[in-house]
């Protein structure tokens, strides 16, 4: 895995794109006037190029991030250094900030799987705007409670639904149609899918396999349903 490079780059701005992914965050959507200021004010932009760590397991935890824009993947590693995918995280979503109150190391390592922008912030400047201002301090458990909420609805996820089920799922969640043929364009590669759904990459290729029988072929990173609606009855 590489090095991280120079990832507190202060010239980086927030564009307008980057500001309305950010506003919808738990952590800024309830935040007005000086409490979003403050909050504003313990952040920094972080641009990184493909495979960039962003941080690694055992590292202090001194900043939680919100993705801008990219992916990012969540992992940690075994003795053997054989590598177990935990969250693949697409903009919008924010991560680390559970040890806000939750330890003082990082549990998995980051690292980008595309060029990515990074809304970063400060774990200990936002604490103590916890501390000061009611508002922030609910929209830190807001936020804090979403994740768990994800968390266990992921956990429900894998131990309810087989492999292709999984898939499906996913697949039917972005078809522009409700009935008749659909085609849909991942945004990322298929490794990424696999960790997103909790699956090895072996097991995301099965799945596909036995999803062909309801008609669903894959084409690099193009997914075509002949019948949606007999997808919804697997």
């Amino acid at each position: 895995m590489e090095e991280t490079t120079d990832m507190m780059n202060s010239n980086l701005k927030l564009n307008n794109r980057d500001r309305a992914v950010l506003m919808k965050t738990p952590f800024l959507t309830s935040l007005s006037g000086n409490s979003l200021v403050r909050m504003m004010s313990a952040m920094s932009v972080v641009s990184l190029t493909n495979r960039k760590s962003i941080f690694r397991e055992g590292e202090n935890a001194d900043a939680f991030f919100c993705v801008l824009s990219g992916y990012v993947r969540l992992y940690q590693l075994n003795r053997d250094g054989r590598e177990a995918d935990i969250r693949i995280c697409s903009p919008g979503d924010t991560f680390a900030e559970c040890l806000l109150y939750g330890g003082t190391k990082y549990r998995y390592h980051a690292q980008t799987a595309e060029a990515t922008t990074l809304a970063r912030f400060d774990m200990q400047a936002v604490r103590d705007l916890a501390e000061q201002e009611r508002d922030i301090a609910k929209a830190v458990i807001t936020s804090l409670s979403k994740h768990l909420i994800t968390t266990m609805d992921c956990v429900a996820n894998d131990r309810l639904h087989t492999a292709p089920q999984r898939v499906a799922d996913y697949i039917l969640k972005r078809c522009p149609v409700d009935g008749g043929p659909a085609s849909i364009r991942l945004p990322f590669q298929k490794n990424l899918l696999a960790g997103m759904l909790g699956l090895a990459p072996e097991a995301l290729s099965r799945a596909f396999s036995t999803l062909r029988r309801t008609g669903v072929t894959v084409r690099g990173r193009v997914i075509q349903v002949v019948d949606v609606q007999a997808l919804r009855e697997i």
